[in-house]
């Protein structure tokens, strides 16, 4: 009751201080739509430290707690803007790419969980490596979230003889994120470019010759990090004497099916077939039989699933409800920081340190900690808006990718496209796939690393160096 009160005065004092310390404020009670405060970012700094020391500090008030938290720092965000700013148009944004993400990211995620993939075989460094490699190959097909929860338990199976968490933030990287670089399917700021007009083919002919660096790179360090732990993990999985038969066995692959509609139902967006119905506010318009089609696939494919592939795969909806309450949180209280964001890249200030370096770095560190999706598109409204394009036409979007008719579009595109995706990998949250993995391995058993201690220990040892590795590569070169 006392922690109860405690989170109730804070989050009164900061909604208090939020509004007095708005020097929009003034304006905002006599109507009209005017900028959010810089003060507006707090509750979604506080959700992220939340998220980063709740479960160490406070594990079992965090896990009964973390849903209220979620709700009500998003509704500080939303009511600020609705009553006293005077803005509708962020939070019915936020509201629609909610309801796509969850609806995406919900259904593959149930689609997945009635099928069972055993693979009978010991866990050796190349065997992992050659399971990273295939979900880093047909994530840009069915996508960086399908391809995860595709193969994320039969991974964690397979190595449950020596599992650490090393193993789980490895496939994080490769198969959740680097890995869907190549096609519009494989990762959310990437399909969001196709919508504005960046051709399908593009981010194979030009996102290829990194992509491929990448893989390689994280592969050679997996091997060497991988060979070295050769302790059982007795503690986690008892008995782990048994013979192996190298078979691999697939149960319920009728949810291939159904993964298969919801990959396709991805395309039947309003903004790209008119035929499709949308809903129209104020100039943007929403799919929602996309979404529908989405939860009634994953109804069907939970209510004919195989019982033997949810019970082997020890399914259950808990790792999705946490995700959906986590992203509900960021979804809602990101609103102001990817507003200044914005504000700042297409301002003259922003636009004069355009380049395929800030772009890649710029876009990269925020992928990283806000959704790297509207970051992509953001970026790329700068970069437009930087030599007169906007990000509105698609005709000028085409050029842009084509480099036709401005200076150095095709670098630049090319720095924000590789930078969304890598990036999207530097913590739980810059992309959706990274903490439904997360928690996927902890309702497995294992204990995974905090928010911090992932920063810490693994993406900054192991992937920032492959992230300046690939600037220096692909885009330092300009500045030269």
């Amino acid at each position: 009751m006392r922690i109860k009160r405690i989170i109730i005065l804070t989050l009164t004092i900061l909604f208090t201080t939020l509004l007095s310390a708005s020097p929009a404020l003034a304006g905002a009670l006599g109507g009209g739509e005017v900028a959010a405060s810089p003060w507006s970012v707090v509750p979604f700094a506080i959700l992220l430290i939340v998220i980063a020391v709740g479960p160490i500090f406070i594990e079992d008030i965090w896990h009964r707690h973390y849903p209220k938290v979620a709700l009500i720092l998003a509704a500080i965000v939303v009511i600020y803007y609705l009553a006293f700013l005077g803005n509708t148009h962020g939070p019915v944004h936020a509201l629609a790419e909610y309801v796509q993400f969850i609806a995406l990211i919900g259904s593959l995620y149930i689609a997945s969980g009635g099928i069972l993939i055993r693979i009978d075989k010991k866990s050796k460094p190349l065997v992992n490596i050659v399971i990273l490699v295939i979900g880093a190959i047909i994530s840009n097909f069915i996508g960086t979230t399908g391809a995860s929860m595709l193969l994320i338990r039969p991974f964690i199976r397979l190595n449950e003889e020596r599992l650490r968490p090393y193993h789980v933030v490895f496939f994080i990287f490769i198969v959740s994120n680097i890995g869907g670089s190549l096609t519009p399917i494989g990762d959310p700021p990437l399909f969001l470019g196709f919508l504005k007009g960046v051709p399908f083919g593009w981010t194979l002919v030009h996102n290829f010759v990194p992509w491929l660096v990448g893989i390689i790179v994280l592969c050679i360090t997996f091997y060497i990090v991988d060979k070295r732990n050769n302790k059982p993990n007795e503690d986690f999985f008892g008995e782990i004497e048994r013979n192996y038969t190298n078979k691999i066995e697939i149960i319920g692959k009728k949810n291939f099916i159904w993964l298969g509609l919801i990959i396709a139902a991805v395309f039947l967006d309003p903004n790209v077939f008119d035929w499709v119905p949308g809903i129209t506010y104020h100039g943007d318009t929403f799919s929602f039989i996309r979404e529908i089609l989405m939860f009634t696939i994953a109804f069907l494919s939970w209510k004919w699933a195989s019982k033997e592939a949810h019970e082997g795969n020890e399914f259950t909806i808990e790792p999705i409800r946490e995700v959906g309450f986590i992203f509900i949180g960021i979804f809602g209280t990101m609103m102001p920081a990817l507003e200044l964001v914005s504000e700042f890249a297409k301002s003259d200030a922003g636009a004069s340190l355009i380049s395929a370096t800030s772009l890649y770095w710029g876009t990269g560190l925020l992928s990283g900690f806000l959704d790297n999706a509207p970051t992509y598109l953001n970026f790329l409204a700068a970069a437009l808006a930087s030599q007169g394009g906007s990000i509105s036409s698609t005709a000028d979007v085409v050029a842009f990718a084509a480099g036709d008719g401005f200076d150095n579009s095709v670098l630049q595109l090319k720095a924000i496209s590789v930078a969304a995706v890598f990036f999207g990998a530097m913590t739980y949250i810059g992309n959706g796939p990274n903490f439904m993995v997360k928690s996927i391995a902890e309702q497995s058993g294992l204990r995974m690393p905090s928010f911090f201690g992932y920063i810490f220990k693994y993406s900054i040892p192991y992937l920032f160096i492959l992230l300046g590795f690939t600037w220096a590569i692909f885009f330092g070169l300009e500045l030269l």
